[in-house]
């Protein structure tokens, strides 16, 4: 990503986007607060994900690894997506949602990285800076950089990408993987659920 795409100041009010539009979705908020988004930063073609945690658990995560449209509308769908369209979970009821603590990740362009053996990829990733995209054939699976919190040595991060895409542990390096890296610019709620260990999906 380089650069900041988005203005740190707006992290927290996108973080409110996004749980008013999941609290309009289950009959909790009357209406989303569309005022402090006039910045043409933030309707930028961008891609995004939404995590949703409870108690530190992940409790949805689904986003666009490229740009569909703007990311007030990216962040949106993709919060709505999370928190009831996620096939891991039950869609998210309206007790648990004071509960849940929201992580948003707005994605750079991803870039595909060259490399010799496996032994040379395991080099050149870089644990808690890059997200990976893991492609073999029609098996694709990505993890946000948050996830090297949990996995943070990478020959490990690297067996449970391939397992999130259906593939032997092994299977990153076969020589038909592909494998493509990116960035996030990420804000993360603080005062919602009682959460000291964040994970991300």
């Amino acid at each position: 990503m380089g650069a900041t795409q988005i203005p740190a100041v707006y992290g927290r009010r996108l973080l409110k986007l996004v749980r008013e539009t999941i609290g309009q979705r289950l009959g909790l908020v009357e209406a989303v607060d569309q005022a402090g988004l006039e910045d043409e930063a933030l309707h930028q073609d961008l891609a995004t994900f939404v995590t949703l945690k409870i108690n530190g658990r992940l409790r949805g995560c689904i986003g666009n690894l490229e740009a569909t449209g703007p990311l007030l509308e990216s962040l949106s769908q993709n919060a709505c997506q999370a928190a009831f369209k996620d096939h891991r979970f039950a869609p998210l009821s309206a007790e648990e949602f004071e509960r849940i603590k929201i992580d948003i990740s707005i994605l750079s362009t991803p870039v595909r990285l060259h490399y010799e053996n496996g032994d040379d990829l395991l080099t050149r990733l870089r644990p808690g800076i890059d997200g990976v995209i893991l492609k073999k054939g029609r098996a694709r699976a990505t993890f946000l950089p948050q996830v090297w919190k949990q996995l943070p040595r990478p020959r490990h991060f690297m067996e449970h990408l391939c397992q999130k895409a259906g593939l032997s542990p092994q299977s990153w390096q076969d020589e038909d993987i592909e494998i493509y890296l990116y960035q996030v610019q990420s804000f993360e709620e603080e005062t919602h659920a009682v959460d000291s260990t964040p994970r991300a999906g």
